[in-house]
């Protein structure tokens, strides 16, 4: 009795040395994070293989083995972690001095109030166990001897891993499900305010899983940044088991401050912002492994099966052999290939600075995800080659289009986000990215919820004249968050200066910073404020300035809303504002908005018309179009835009359907209509002539041939050339893969809008020959088309048709709303 402690803590046999030289490894405040694992595992390590040598030789067993399997065995063992053992011994032993054995070991661990996970078994036994549980096969993986017959253990850590290899068609499906499983069930760790450590998607099971795969063969996870996020987690566990004393993985709000004190951080949102950023290295590199994990084992099942002496093998068809996947075009540069988007073999991202937003939007649209290889070629080439600023027009409508894709934007945010994409597009972004939010009405970060926002308003598009502007408000509403006061003024500022970097107009500048500096107004005066006050409602309305913005911050509102949590919106809550934004539109009204001033003809335009008049033919114009400068001011002799397309102007003899035969000419030839106007003229008094001047885009960057488009022009205005079958044919020869579902097409009747001719507006997706069906639809309802106004917003296409009925007068109310409904009809 009179030995010292330190004595006893050299003693591998005495509890209470191990307990003392264990408290003091884990107050030593010197020594911390893996350093203090690996210590406290070889500590272990070095106790219980005293331990057990001593029992064993007590107990007349030879032939056994004590082996650390799980997080033990990976000498990853927190303050409160169990302890993780089997004891392992020869089929030769007998049963009751294996059973001393075990007793003689397990009882001092309890005696010091240790968790302790244990089982006794022989190799084969393990194995089976193994075979039949999923969860003991993965504790395996990282078995580790700590004393006894070395050999045992290698046998044993051999045979499993040949196991898991071999079964790892079986077992790695299993175990994603196992993981997905756990994901719905715990939840994000990167979102939630008290989250899991060890249990929630992109925690240390996540990491776990990683290494088993790995150990599979089949994949490997992405290895930057991947430890590091690892050993971060574990910290924090490590911290919060010291804080709370408790063998607790939840970092509960009440214990995020003391834990972020003892790590060295400034806060507890310092340490969620840490603890976030980790959890989205282990999400993304799960994403990324599991798509690996099933590429691979897709590729194993169509492999034919191996040649026997006389041929072909058993169940393998004439002809059979492995061919490479089918590369499917999406967008210039950017192609369908196994499943992942990936660069086309000609893209050349270090001459194409629009090319990541491109191929984020082609991805997004299709629904598929960005290959992780090419996000970072992407990544490479953006470090040397960034986009100009302000943005080109094809950049920006490829932002938009990202944006447009519902659910499907996530992931693919999520991709570019991991590589430090977004950040360098949008540099304000780092301020909110991984940023908490204390409110138990949200559940997302600031930056998530940024992004849902979008995703919740791409299906509001339909809603809204200036689809473009929405999406781009519901992405930067709250991007003063990040930032010292209000959150809504300083987000006014930025937004400000965001929208000027993407290369929006000053009219489009100032109506995003309105919606942002304002996107709580209809919400707060709608639940807080009397909608009966004619000051309140005339206040709102000076607010929003015009029934275009209100509109827009209606739909933004409710987007807003819906991505906060389902606390923050209600049908009652639908319903005030709905009411309040009826109101403000009506104080608003001023009556009939003045007919659009069509200009007077260019040159050009009369030369061209005078031809067609003259030759009863069409007439075709072909020209580079370049973006103007957003601000209109005079661009410097060293500025050149860059081209974004090719301009059309075309002037036909007036006929019908030639808005649908012209559009449907431009689909077979691969065009994209970004934008178009349709208008009448008289050159020289002998009848009208149609001008339609198209701003187009090839779909995939190459332009078709100017005599091959005025041929079949020519050939469509003649009627010899059938449209309908020939895009049915293209559309057969070249199936489109699956893609978003988007909002369905909205066609309204817009009252007031002229008092010479009735508009139809169509809110729609985008999609090859769009313009053609409605062309063809209001032609089967028997209407004049008198002008048009074409646009395309990222994916979607807001266009509006002056139409009269054959007496050249506007349409009556009900054939009005009937010819809507028609064209409703034919795009569905």
């Amino acid at each position: 009795m009179t030995e010292s402690v330190e004595a006893k803590a050299n003693d591998g046999h005495d509890p209470a040395g191990y307990a003392a030289a264990r408290l003091r490894l884990l107050n030593e405040e010197t020594q911390s994070g893996p350093p203090r694992r690996k210590a406290l595992a070889e500590l272990t390590d070095g106790w219980l293989g005293a331990l057990a040598a001593g029992a064993a030789a007590e107990s007349g067993v030879a032939g056994y083995a004590l082996v650390a399997v799980g997080g033990y065995g990976r000498g990853e063992l927190s303050p409160r972690s169990d302890l993780d053992l089997l004891l392992l011994h020869d089929s030769g032993e007998k049963a009751r001095p294996v059973a001393s054995l075990a007793d003689k070991i397990w009882y001092p661990v309890w005696d010091l109030g240790l968790a302790l996970d244990h089982s006794v078994r022989t190799p084969s036994e393990a194995r089976k166990t193994a075979a039949d549980d999923l969860k003991v096969h993965l504790g395996l993986l990282d078995a580790r001897h700590i004393a006894g017959d070395a050999a045992l253990t290698a046998g044993l850590r051999t045979a499993v891993l040949a196991d898991w290899r071999n079964q790892a068609p079986k077992r790695l499906p299993a175990l994603h499900e196992l993981c997905l499983e756990r994901a719905e069930r715990m939840g994000e760790l990167s979102y939630l305010l008290e989250p899991d450590l060890k249990e929630a998607r992109g925690g240390l099971r996540d990491a776990t899983a990683l290494r088993a795969v790995a150990a599979s063969w089949l994949a490997d996870a992405p290895r930057e940044g991947l430890e590091d996020a690892r050993t971060r987690l574990l910290d924090a566990r490590d911290t919060l088991h010291l804080v709370t004393g408790r063998a607790t993985d939840r970092l509960a709000l009440q214990e995020q401050d003391q834990v972020a004190t003892a790590l060295g951080l400034l806060d507890a949102d310092a340490l969620l912002r840490q603890v976030y950023e980790a959890a989205r290295t282990v999400s993304y590199a799960s994403d990324v492994t599991w798509r690996e994990v099933g590429r691979v084992l897709r590729s194993r099942e169509m492999r034919p099966r191996r040649r026997g002496l006389l041929g072909r093998g058993r169940g393998a068809p004439a002809g059979n052999s492995a061919t490479p996947a089918e590369r499917s075009p999406l967008a210039e540069g950017v192609v369908e290939h196994e499943g992942e988007v990936v660069l086309a073999r000609t893209a050349k991202p270090e001459r194409d600075p629009v090319l990541p937003l491109r191929a984020a939007a082609a991805a997004a649209q299709a629904g598929l995800p960005l290959s992780m290889h090419s996000v970072r070629r992407l990544c490479l080439a953006q470090s040397t080659r960034p986009l100009p600023v302000p943005w080109p027009a094809e950049a920006r409508e490829q932002l938009i289009t990202l944006l447009d894709a519902g659910e499907s934007t996530v992931p693919v945010w999520e991709a570019l986000e991991a590589e430090g994409m977004i950040t360098r597009l949008i540099p304000d972004w780092e301020r909110v990215r991984c940023r908490p939010q204390r409110n138990a009405v949200h559940v997302w970060t600031v930056d998530r919820h940024l992004v849902e926002t979008a995703v919740r308003a791409s299906a509001l598009t339909r809603r809204v004249g200036r689809p473009d502007l929405l999406l781009i408000a519901a992405l930067l509403h709250d991007i003063g968050k990040g930032w010292p006061g209000d959150h809504s003024e300083a987000g006014e500022v930025i937004a400000r200066d965001v929208a000027a970097r993407f290369g929006f107009g000053r009219a489009d500048v100032e109506t995003l910073a309105l919606l942002v500096r304002q996107h709580l107004l209809l919400i707060e005066t709608a639940t807080r404020r009397d909608l009966d006050d004619p000051v309140t409602l005339q206040a709102v309305a000076d607010t929003v300035r015009d029934t275009e913005t209100l509109e827009l911050l209606h739909a933004l509102t409710e987007a807003d809303a819906l991505a906060t949590g389902p606390a923050a919106w209600s049908a009652w809550r639908a319903s005030l504002v709905a009411d309040l934004a009826k109101r403000v539109a009506a104080v608003l009204a001023t009556g009939a908005a003045p007919d659009p001033v069509d200009p007077e003809p260019t040159a050009e335009e009369e030369r061209l018309a005078i031809e067609a008049a003259r030759t009863s033919g069409p007439v075709l114009a072909l020209h580079a179009h370049t973006e103007p400068d957003p601000d209109g001011d005079v661009d410097s002799p060293d500025d050149s835009p860059d081209p974004v397309g090719v301009e059309l102007l075309l002037a036909v003899p007036d006929r019908p359907g030639l808005l649908a035969e012209a559009a449907g000419v431009l689909a077979l030839h691969r065009l994209t209509v970004r934008a178009a106007d349709l208008r009448s003229v008289d050159p020289i008094g002998e009848g009208p002539v149609t001008l339609l001047r198209w701003r187009v885009a090839a779909e995939y960057g190459s332009l078709p041939e100017a005599a091959r488009l005025r041929a079949d022009l020519d050939r469509a205005f003649a009627g010899t050339l059938d449209i309908e079958s020939r895009l049915a044919e293209r559309e057969s020869a070249y199936p489109r893969r699956r893609g978003i579902t988007a909002p369905p097409p909205r066609v309204t009747v817009a009252p007031g809008s002229s008092s010479s001719a009735t508009v139809i507006e169509v809110r729609a997706h985008d999609v090859p020959g769009l313009l053609h069906r409605i062309g063809r639809a209001l032609e089967l309802t028997g209407v004049n088309v008198r002008s048009a106004r074409i646009s395309t917003l990222g994916a979607s296409a807001v266009d509006a048709f002056y139409v009269t009925g054959t007496d050249g007068s506007p349409l009556s109310d009900v054939r009005a709303a009937e010819v809507a409904r028609e064209v409703e009809r034919a795009l569905r």
